[in-house]
């Protein structure tokens, strides 16, 4: 493919009251762009979090970005032992950056 650099991908999920810690982790690992996904639902070990429930006390954050190997091995170092403090999971998969007009990588 044209035009994409190969990537990884990592969707972090977190509890709201754990986000800035998050993005002071990715900000310590010099992470150049992300997405925050507010209200996000499911189940896990803090049981279910449905998206649309009003009453819902503690909201889940999914915080999404991509990166080039050597920084996502500097983003896993870092996180996986946060992850044991935040809580929530982390998923790592290949991607292909798409080049465009910004580059956030």
């Amino acid at each position: 493919m044209n035009n994409t650099i190969a990537m990884k991908r990592f969707e972090i999920v977190v509890g709201i009251e754990q986000l800035e810690k998050l993005t002071e982790l990715l900000d310590r690992c010099s992470v150049r762009g992300y997405t925050v996904l507010k209200n996000a639902g499911g189940l896990g070990s803090r049981g279910i979090r449905g998206p649309g429930d009003v009453l819902m006390e503690q909201e889940n954050v999914m915080v999404v970005l991509a990166c080039k190997d050597d920084q996502a091995q500097r983003v896993l170092d870092e996180l996986r032992p946060a992850l044991k403090k935040l809580g929530g999971m982390c998923l790592i998969s290949e991607c292909m950056w798409v080049e465009g007009p910004a580059v956030s990588y």
